[in-house]
């Protein structure tokens, strides 16, 4: 069975500034994994690889067995759900959180006045309910606060129903309540019938819901360690990318971590 996603030596850099090097690492069927590591780190580039929007400067990506160089974002889109800030960003303020989940049907962040049916709507109307936002579906998105737009975010990502589903940095401006709300609703998902695999971006521990199998600690560029999610969670590890000496415990079926 091949690889949901499959990087080979990946290097990517922006006009002089090396972004990534050499990055390499296997998502296969039935894993869900978290991309850890400081702010600056490329996280949020490598998610931008998957999902098509910019390519490596060398080395390779494949998604779903199909190199992304070589398909169009669209296609992508349609197999590959994501929720950022950079998709937030390009929603249409005047658009009702509803309208944004249903265009993501079509891969796209519009509408340009496509035909739903009855079963589309019923389906971002549960997604958003799922994500604690259903109360909102007929709010526009610019009336919503930055919490309730990363839940739409989500909603929206979930929506083709796709095989794989990136979340960078998913709980950032959430409170407390929220951010708890959030991480059970993605434990429920991972846990579901067919769930897609997910690929979660942060560089908060306490923000791994329970589900995810595996992780890739990214510094500098580069993977530090990749692995079985026990194996590279620890605290010796997370003190050396974080350069703090750090406690790392693991306790119903969360983890956290603490300045020793």
């Amino acid at each position: 069975m091949q690889p949901l996603i499959d990087l080979r030596e990946v290097s990517f850099k922006r006009g002089r500034t090396e972004i990534l090097n050499n990055v390499s690492f296997k998502v296969e069927p039935g894993e869900n994994w978290v991309l850890l590591g400081p702010n600056g780190a490329g996280k949020t580039t490598l998610a931008r690889l998957v999902e098509a929007r910019d390519y490596p400067t060398s080395g390779s990506v494949s998604v779903l067995g199909v190199d992304t160089s070589g398909e169009d974002a669209t296609y992508i889109a349609s197999r590959v759900g994501v929720a950022s800030q950079e998709t937030r960003d390009r929603v249409s303020g005047a658009d009702t959180a509803a309208d944004i989940v249903l265009a993501a049907g079509w891969g796209q962040t519009v509408q340009f006045g496509e035909e739903y049916e009855d079963a589309d709507r019923q389906r971002a109307n549960d997604l958003l309910a799922a994500l604690g936002v259903g109360n909102l579906a007929d709010r526009r998105f610019s009336t919503l606060s930055e919490g309730e737009r990363q839940r739409v975010s989500i909603a929206r990502a979930l929506m083709p129903d796709p095989e794989i589903v990136i979340l960078d940095e998913p709980t950032a401006g959430l409170d407390l309540g929220a951010r708890e709300t959030l991480v059970l609703a993605l434990s429920e998902i991972m846990a579901g019938r067919n769930a897609p695999s997910v690929l979660l971006i942060t560089h908060e521990i306490e923000e791994i819901a329970p589900g995810f199998t595996h992780a890739a600690l990214i510094v500098g560029g580069e993977v530090m360690k990749a692995g079985p999610i026990s194996e590279v969670l620890t605290s010796e590890d997370l003190s050396e990318a974080f350069g703090l000496p750090l406690e790392v415990t693991h306790e119903d079926e969360r983890w956290w971590a603490r300045a020793r």
